[in-house]
């Protein structure tokens, strides 16, 4: 059964429905957290700022209090609620997102870890303009991907995914031509090294990203769509028409 953005208003007991709005508002604050970090871990490697780098670094841990309490909400939900249908894939979707977005605060501070050495090191990086490309859009993916989470919409999730694929098609490219620099020019091994593993980070962004536009499909829908084909992509947009 599909579901809608009024379903979880129909309980009986004014504490659940409360308890529900709560649990996607506070996915929503973890999810704005993480947004915030991502940004800012590429800002401060495109100006070489380690001291907000180290913040971005420092600030896992508000991600990672935020997944436990999530964590904790779900569980008291589910212990004392039982919730069934559409009302357990929220509980469920909400968990597998937690944890999706938590690794993505993760990748975040790599990036800023790898900010914070490539700043230091005083030489010139190369795969800056890469690193922008793929960043601008798998924050978007990150941001569309949240998006369809708050209005349950499965079509801008099915969009989410497509997108999973272009960004590892960009991945590729910018690695080869960072492997073809690092063989014409040894001596820039370290720093090519370094946007090699912040490059690596943005493309589990982009994994992640698609997890939860998975997530929300099989919120909505109740079908899981891993490892699924184009046509089964299709059949939920066409359902959706």
């Amino acid at each position: 059964m599909d579901i809608t953005r009024d379903v979880h208003s129909q309980h009986i007991s004014r504490q659940f429905n409360q308890e529900l709005e709560a649990l996607k508002t506070h996915l929503m604050t973890m999810g704005g957290l993480v947004e915030k970090q991502l940004k800012e871990a590429i800002i401060a490697l495109a100006e070489g700022d380690s001291k907000l780098a180290a913040y971005v670094r420092d600030n896992d841990e508000a991600v990672n209090a935020l997944q436990l309490q999530l964590d904790n909400e779900c569980t008291r939900i589910l212990a004392r609620r039982q919730p069934a249908a559409s009302d357990l894939r929220l509980v469920l979707a909400v968990i597998r997102a937690t944890s999706d977005l938590e690794r993505i605060g993760d990748e975040a501070s790599k990036i800023a870890r790898n900010a914070i050495t490539l700043s230091e090191s005083n030489e010139a990086v190369r795969g800056l303009i890469e690193v922008r490309h793929i960043s601008d859009h798998v924050r978007h993916m990150l941001r569309d991907a949240l998006t369809a989470f708050a209005r349950f919409d499965t079509q801008l999730a099915v969009s989410v995914v497509r997108e999973d694929e272009l960004v590892d098609n960009e991945y590729s490219s910018a690695m080869r031509s960072l492997v073809t620099f690092m063989v014409e020019d040894p001596r820039s091994l370290s720093s090519v090294l370094n946007v090699m593993w912040i490059l690596r980070a943005l493309e589990r962004v982009g994994d992640h990203a698609d997890n939860l536009a998975e997530h929300v499909v099989y919120l909505v829908k109740g079908m899981d769509i891993r490892h699924s084909d184009a046509d089964t992509l299709e059949q939920v947009n066409d359902e959706n028409a």
